[in-house]
């Protein structure tokens, strides 16, 4: 049998295969041993698993696309459909994360769009889509991994994560509502087809319901063994075929990056550094690491640096606007929009950088300016 292509892997799983590589070159300096197991936060990887079951059960049964159905059938207004689409991975992404929200509602709005015969502001609709996500993901510790595992790895109370955030979230909805007046307005009339309808509404009750465990065990309130003990057995005996859907290369990816941040931390000239980067100013230093090796593994690297989670926190969840890589959810809506019929990757990513570029540049000014959550 021909072996696989390793580029293939690596064009799948780039962030997963940075990690691996990560872990393994600084497995060089500090050899493996039984510390090794101390670095990792079986908590973050436990949450997030059944995080990640249960939307997954909600989306296989169409719980987010027969809601959005509800809001956008019928004759609407077409800048109110735009911001409806724009708005619905905002919301969505602060209970089922950012690349979920994505996931769902891009496929989604590119129907819309080809079906109302609105292809011509398709990289417009998309392309806010993706930056309405990455916000509106900051806003609660399940909306994105590095605020589940920041909220976890400080022992952070639910009044000082939302004072943090929210004033993020509280801009960035008039802003992303303004955008829709640089579009053109008229009478749109919007049909679904019937594949849209509602599944299974028992097992939708049952994610419900475990989703609800979900936010108990992320607040403290319910032990995360407990959690994982119950969601596994309910998916066992519901859904067992779900297991198969996973994106266990996320959890393999926090597990790399727990080991690589631990051994560096283990470094001590690379240590002095960081810290050094850190000291000055984390907010830009956070936010410029999410650039270049994404927002998820930054906070999970910087985090054994610095006291200041407030700072990364924000750093990483700000961070998520500006080059493709600085969230992975900015990749997943890019290969989405590329399916659609006639897309233009060069005028996608120079409207994408634009707008990513300027509000990234202008969330961070009003961080620094104003010290709000800081």
């Amino acid at each position: 049998m021909k072996p696989k292509n390793p580029l293939i892997f690596f064009k799948k799983e780039p962030v997963l295969s940075v990690s691996a590589l990560c872990m393994l070159i600084s497995a060089f300096f500090v050899p493996p041993s039984g510390a090794y197991l101390g670095y990792i936060d079986f908590r973050v990887l436990a949450l997030l698993f059944c995080l990640m079951a249960v939307v997954a059960g909600l989306q296989r049964h169409g719980l987010f696309t027969w809601l959005a159905g509800r809001l956008l059938t019928g004759k609407k207004q077409r800048r109110a459909l735009f911001l409806l689409l724009i708005l619905l991975p905002f919301f969505s992404s602060m209970l089922v994360t950012n690349d979920v929200a994505l996931i769902t509602f891009v496929p989604f709005a590119v129907l819309i769009l080809e079906l109302t015969g609105q292809q011509n502001d398709m990289i417009f609709v998309v392309v806010m889509q993706t930056v309405a996500a990455n916000l509106g993901s900051m806003a609660t510790p399940v909306g994105n991994p590095q605020n589940l595992y920041l909220y976890s790895a400080f022992g952070l109370s639910a009044a000082e994560f939302f004072r943090t955030v929210l004033p993020y979230t509280l801009l960035a909805l008039p802003l992303l509502a303004a955008s829709v007046l640089f579009c053109a307005d008229a009478e749109i009339s919007v049909c679904l087809p019937k594949e849209h309808a509602l599944g299974d509404k028992r097992r939708i009750l049952l994610y419900l319901a475990l989703f609800a465990l979900c936010l108990l065990s992320v607040f403290h309130v319910l032990h995360y063994a407990v959690l994982l003990a119950v969601v596994c057995a309910a998916l066992f005996i519901a859904d067992r075929s779900l297991y198969r859907t996973m994106d266990y290369g996320l959890l393999l990816t926090f597990v790399c990056f727990f080991i690589f941040a631990g051994n560096i931390g283990a470094i001590g000239g690379v240590r002095s550094v960081l810290q050094g980067m850190l000291a000055g100013q984390p907010l830009l230093a956070s936010a410029l690491a999410s650039q270049i090796i994404s927002n998820v593994p930054a906070a999970v690297l910087l985090s054994g640096f610095t006291n200041d989670w407030r700072a990364l926190m924000l750093g990483t969840d700000l961070g998520g606007l500006g080059t493709p890589i600085a969230s992975l959810a900015s990749l997943i809506s890019f290969r989405l929009y590329m399916k659609a019929k006639g897309a233009n990757a060069g005028r996608y990513m120079g409207f994408f950088l634009l707008v990513n570029i300027a509000g990234l540049a202008l969330f961070l000014a009003a961080a620094m300016l104003t010290g709000l959550g800081l």
